[in-house]
This record gives structure tokens, C-alpha cells and sequence, in this order.
């Protein structure tokens, strides 16, 4: 005959061998003793499965907040903060010569885009190009503009865009078709006007309206009834009326964009997850990037 199961009552607490146990932990199932017993939803816990398993509980308005904290376009503030802060960088460089309705005389030409190597006739200060080894400048061309209007066009234009396109894709994605499309309407300038100083964000905001096209075709939206594809249809005209305005730069960076766009909406719901995803996007700046640096 085998001895009966000890009862609860013939059991000590498991972190208390002098106390009877009178239940057991309704996880662990190790027996407690009225001290160490913490009440639970369904019966009680010892202390290391109430401390373990204790759960926040989190108000709607908290859940509001982090909803709209994760969904605010942080990246487009954070590329429009930067912008801005070149420009004045560049009021501050120039003194007592600055002019708000003008390139920066200190950055200008230190970061504008252009191929062969230039000579400004005021200080005797050569430049190099791209084509003598300023690689640099088909990134730090896209951080420079013309003058404060220049910069508040485009910034406002970011501004918009970046409410729409960002929380859509995510900023992952967002930062790798920004840059991408920097560095395709980089080499569109090179290809057009190569020795034409270029300056300005227009080919990146070019191509987030060429992602945001796409973004709409792939829903079933149609762009043109949408607004989008009319925005982009006035900046054309606007590009090719308007003198000064780089043709290559905008029209680089709208191909740019269809391209980024067709990758993440056309061809990445069927084959690529996110990461692959931002990864050919990325790869497709940097075949941009060296073709520019290539071809002149």
C-alpha cells in the first residue's frame, strides 16, 4: 500500500520552511504561505509570479498618444529641420554680405552640384567637381537652396508630403526613397546641366510625389482624380516654363521615385518583405550615386 499525497496542509511554503502552506501558486504551482500569497485575478500568486507577471494597464488617451506619437511624420520634420538649418548656417557664414534671397557665398559653391572644377573670381578660390573628385556634392547639393523662397517651397512641399507618404510607408522606407531620390535627381542633373551650379531639395521631393503616385495607382486610386497627379503635372509645367530651375534635377528625381514606388508597391507585396524592400531602394541610390560620379 502506497502512502497517500501530502495534503496543503502537510506541505511548508516554499520559501518558508516553517510555515504550513495553506495554497499554491495558481502559475507555479508552489505551495505559499499567507504571507507570501499575492492575490490574482483567479486565486493567488507567490511573490516571484506577482512580480513577474504584473500587467500595465494603459488608458485610452495613453493609447491615443502613442498612436499619434508613432504615426507623426518625425523623419520629414527632422529633413526639414536640417534644411533649415543650412540655410541660416549659411546667413550666419556670410556676415555682414548676406542675402536671404540668395545662395550662401560661404556654401554655395563649397556644396552646390556641378561637374568640372569652378573659379570664383572674387576670392581666386577653385572648387572641384565631381568630375575632380567632389563626389560629395550630389548629397550636400540637395541640403543647399537659393534663397529663403527657394527653401520655402520646398520645405512646404516636404512638409505636406511627409504628413501623407510617411506614416503610410513607414520611415524606413520613407528615408531610403528620400535619399534615393536625391541621388537619382543628382545624377539627372549631371546628365542635363553638369556644369550648371545646382542647388536644392526639388529632386527629393520630386520623387516622394513619384512614390506617392505609385502608392495611389496600387490601391486603386486613381492619381489624377486624387490630386497628385495634377500636383505633379503644374510642377512639370512650372519646370519647363520657368527659367533657372533645374530640368535635370526634377525629372531625375520623378523617375526616381516611380522606380522606388514600383518597387515597394508592384513588386514588394509579392516578393519582397520591408527590409529586402528598403534594401533595393538603398542599393538603387547607390547605383545612382556612382553613376553620377561616372559619368562626368
Amino acid at each position: 500500500m502506497e502512502p497517500a499525497a501530502p495534503t496543503y496542509a502537510d506541505q511548508t511554503c516554499y520559501r518558508h520552511s516553517d510555515r504550513k502552506a495553506g495554497v499554491r501558486c495558481q502559475r507555479c504551482e508552489r505551495p505559499i504561505c499567507p504571507q507570501c500569497m499575492h492575490s490574482a485575478s483567479v486565486g493567488f500568486h507567490c511573490p516571484e509570479c506577482a512580480s513577474g507577471g504584473q500587467q500595465k494597464v494603459y488608458t485610452r488617451a495613453t493609447l491615443d498618444r502613442a498612436a499619434a506619437a508613432a504615426n507623426r511624420p518625425w523623419l520629414s520634420q527632422a529633413l526639414i529641420a536640417v534644411n533649415v538649418a543650412v540655410f541660416f548656417l549659411g546667413v550666419a557664414l556670410d556676415r555682414g554680405q548676406a542675402d536671404l534671397l540668395r545662395l550662401s557665398e560661404e556654401l554655395g559653391l563649397r556644396g552646390a552640384l556641378f561637374s568640372e572644377s569652378l573659379l570664383d573670381r572674387t576670392t581666386g578660390e577653385l572648387f572641384r567637381g565631381v568630375a575632380e573628385g567632389g563626389w560629395y556634392r550630389v548629397v550636400t547639393a540637395g541640403f543647399l537652396h537659393a534663397g529663403l523662397i527657394h527653401l520655402a517651397f520646398n520645405m512646404f512641399a516636404l512638409y505636406r508630403i511627409g504628413q501623407a507618404l510617411e506614416p503610410a510607408i513607414g520611415r524606413a522606407r520613407f528615408a531610403a526613397a528620400y535619399g534615393a531620390s536625391l541621388l537619382v535627381g543628382s545624377l539627372g542633373v549631371l546628365l542635363v546641366s553638369p556644369n550648371q551650379p545646382t542647388v536644392g531639395a526639388s529632386g527629393a521631393i520630386f520623387g516622394l510625389f513619384g512614390v506617392l503616385f505609385m502608392a495611389a495607382r496600387s490601391r486603386g486610386i486613381d492619381p489624377w482624380s486624387s490630386g497628385i497627379g495634377m500636383t505633379i503635372g503644374i510642377n512639370l509645367l512650372i519646370t519647363f516654363g520657368i527659367p533657372g530651375i533645374s530640368i535635370g534635377g526634377h525629372i531625375g528625381g520623378l523617375v526616381g521615385g516611380l522606380i522606388v514606388g514600383y518597387l515597394y508597391f508592384e513588386v514588394g507585396p509579392r516578393q519582397l518583405d520591408v527590409t529586402r524592400q528598403v534594401a533595393a531602394v538603398v542599393a538603387l541610390g547607390v547605383v545612382a550615386a556612382v553613376a553620377a560620379v561616372l559619368v562626368v
